[in-house]
This record gives C-alpha cells, structure tokens and sequence, in this order.
C-alpha cells in the first residue's frame, strides 16, 4: 500500500442522486418551470440526459431547444424557487449513504458536498435531510468556472478541506460526475443513480464500482475499501456487489 492509501482519505460527494434521492425533486421543477414557459410534457426520458451537470447548464440547453426568450439567470431563478419548495416537502437521504457519512464522521474524516445544485438548494437538502450536522463544508457549481464534467467543483471542494486532490474520494451517481473526478485526479467511488449506465467507460474506470447502485451500495463495503488495514470486511457487508478496479 502506498503512503497515499494509508492516510486517511477526505470524502467529496456529490448531493443529488448520490446522498439524496432528489431526481425525481429535479425533473418535476423542471416540468413546472418549462410548463410555465409553453413547453408541455416534458418527460423523464428527457430530463435524463441531465443527470449529473448543473442546472445552468442544462437550463442553457433547453432555453436554446425550446426558443425560451426568458435569460438563463431567470430560468435557474426560476427552477430554484420551485425545487426549494419541493425539497423541503418531501427530500430523503438514502440509507446506506446516510451510514457511509456517519461512519466517516466518526472516524474524524475530512468531508464534503460538491453539486450541480445552487448553494441555497444544496443547503436546503443537508438542513431538511439532517445531513447538515456532518457535511458543512459544501461548494456550488454556481461559485466556480465550470461544472461536470469539468474538475472545478472538485478542486475548489479539495482547496475549502486543505487537502490535495490526490487525496480525495469522490461518491458520484453519473457519468459527468465519475468523468470530472477523474480530471481532478482524485479517486471514484461510482454509485450509478442509473443502473443501467454502469457499464460506461467512465464508470467502468472508477476505483470501485457498485453497478446495481443504490440496491447494491453498502457503507461498510465501502468503508473497508477506504481503510482495508483497519476495517475488515464484516459479513453483512456485501463487498461482492461492488467492484474494485485494480
């Protein structure tokens, strides 16, 4: 094991799809917004394509598609106000993700959110999930150059924890995600929100994969591939559903 490995490693997630189940939050404010805008029946199968790269972003994307005379800066106005109602309603961490971010919190590791999201959104879902009380360092596509699947939100995340990018894991559920910690040069643990998009060459470069997703994902799995001399693998663990890549 190199030196790297056997320092304790700082732990960048990304918030929507990863820590929270907030896709389905996501799609509907931007049913809401685009209906507002004379864009009926806009579907999931639409929105999915999203999946991973700020709001701006795909806003900007859609503004063009749609002939959407409103700005980008009232489009992402827009779809904040009605996500942040929406996710104050009704917003769940997942389990397993909830005990990988106690776990690591208990044994003192370094921790932060880096999201597509805006900051008042992001801060919105840590406050309504409870996940607040262990992830208060958090960075917004919105504060930096460039999002997914560009490394800025990464970097800055590493830059706010005082720590070299070499010596941060990323949890991403998407592609963008998985491909910009890669640019940062920090480590991947790829949780596919998409099952089905597991087997991408970007995922399949990450450091583990658990291709089921969130079905599959196990904190203490992922625990003991982070600290594999001080954490066994404990029998209802389930290493078997992720995937190391060596």
């Amino acid at each position: 094991m190199n030196s790297s490995r056997a320092q304790a490693p700082s732990v960048v997630f990304d918030l929507d799809g990863t820590l929270v189940d907030s896709e389905p939050n996501a799609y509907e404010s931007a049913r809401l917004l685009l209906e507002r805008y004379g864009v009926p029946d806009f579907t999931w199968e639409q929105n999915a394509r999203f999946i991973g790269i700020s709001n701006r972003e795909a806003l900007a994307v859609l503004r063009t598609e749609y002939g959407i005379e409103a700005s980008a800066d009232e489009l992402v106005a827009g779809q904040d106000a009605i996500y942040l109602e929406l996710a104050r309603a009704s917003t769940e961490a997942f389990p397993e993700m909830r005990k990988f971010v106690e776990t690591l919190h208990a044994r003192g590791v370094a921790m932060a959110v880096a999201s597509g999201s805006s900051p008042a959104a992001i801060e919105a879902v840590l406050k309504s999930t409870g996940l607040d009380a262990y992830l208060t360092e958090y960075v917004s596509a919105e504060e930096v150059a460039h999002g997914k699947p560009a490394p800025d939100v990464f970097l800055e995340a590493a830059r706010r924890l005082g720590v070299a990018p070499a010596g941060c894991v990323v949890v991403e559920d998407a592609v963008p995600g998985a491909w910009a910690a890669r640019a940062a040069g920090m480590r991947c643990i790829a949780v596919p929100y998409v099952p089905a998009t597991a087997g991408d060459p970007v995922f399949a470069a990450a450091d583990l994969l658990f291709p089921g997703g969130q079905g599959e994902f196990s904190a203490q799995a992922a625990c003991a591939w982070l600290f594999p001399r001080s954490l066994p693998t404990p029998p209802d663990g389930h290493p078997e559903a992720a995937r190391r890549i060596s």
